[in-house]
C-alpha cells in the first residue's frame, strides 16, 4: 500500500513542529546554528516553528496521513530572491537582505548564526529559472529508513515532471545527498562552507521525461 500523503495546514501546526524539532534537533547544521545542547533544546522549536509558519503563509506544506513525515516547499518564479521567502522577508529590499535579519530577530536576536546561513543560503540559490524549493523534509526518528522521505519528495516530482518544472534542495549530509542523487538531483558544483560549521551542497534537478508511450519512465525508490 502507497504512503497517503495530504496538504498541511494551521491545525497541524503543533504536531508539525514537534516533529520537526524531533528530527533536526541533533542535526549537523541545526547543532551549529544553535550551539551548544541545553541551548538547543530551549530554542530549536522556535526556529521551526518559524520556518512552518513561513511555509504555511508563502509555501506549502506536505504531510504523510499519519504524522510521520513532513516536506516544506516553495514555488520559486524566476528572478525571486528565495531569500525573502525562506527567510521571512515580505517587503525589505530589492535584494532581500532583510529576510535574514528578520528570522534572526524572529527566534533570538543575540545569535548571528541565524542571519548567517540565510544570507549564505540565498546568495546560493539559483534565479534564473522557476522551480520548486525543497527547504526542508523532516522524519519521525523512529521512522526513518521506510522510505517516506523519498515518497514526500516523489509526489512533488512527479508534478515537476509533468508540468516541465525544475526543482533545488540544499543536502546537509553525505547520506542525503545520495537520497537526493537517486531522485535525480545533481550538485551545482559548488558546497555552501558555514564558517567553523558543516557544509551544505546545492542540488538542482531537471525535469525528467515520460516514457514517449505515456508511460512513466522515472524511478523515486
Amino acid at each position: 500500500m502507497g504512503v497517503v500523503i495530504r496538504r498541511a495546514g494551521e491545525s497541524d501546526r503543533a504536531d508539525v513542529v514537534r516533529l520537526l524539532d524531533e528530527a533536526f534537533r541533533d542535526d549537523p547544521v541545526s547543532s551549529w546554528v544553535l550551539p551548544g545542547e541545553e541551548y538547543r533544546r530551549r530554542t530549536h522549536g522556535a526556529l521551526m516553528a518559524a520556518f512552518l509558519d513561513l511555509a504555511l503563509s508563502q509555501g506549502y506544506v506536505d504531510i504523510t496521513e499519519d504524522g510521520s513525515a513532513v516536506a516544506l516547499w516553495w514555488s520559486v518564479p524566476a528572478g525571486e530572491d528565495v531569500g525573502e521567502d525562506a527567510s521571512g522577508d515580505e517587503g525589505g529590499d530589492e535584494d532581500g537582505e532583510e529576510g535574514p535579519a528578520q528570522l534572526r530577530a524572529a527566534v533570538d536576536p543575540g545569535n548571528e548564526r541565524i542571519e548567517v546561513i540565510g544570507r549564505l543560503t540565498g546568495d546560493a540559490h539559483p534565479a534564473d529559472r522557476p522551480h520548486q524549493y525543497l527547504h526542508m523534509i523532516g522524519v519521525s526518528p523512529e521512522r526513518q529508513g521506510e522510505g517516506l522521505g523519498s515518497a514526500l519528495i516523489g509526489a512533488v516530482l512527479e508534478r515537476c515532471d509533468k508540468e516541465g518544472l525544475h526543482a533545488y534542495l540544499e543536502a546537509s549530509s553525505s547520506r542525503s545527498r545520495a537520497l537526493y542523487t537517486r531522485l535525480g538531483f545533481r550538485f551545482t558544483g559548488n558546497a555552501i562552507d558555514l564558517p567553523d560549521g558543516p557544509h551544505l551542497w546545492p542540488m538542482w534537478r531537471e525535469p525528467q521525461p515520460f516514457g514517449t508511450d505515456g508511460g512513466d519512465t522515472r524511478r523515486f525508490a
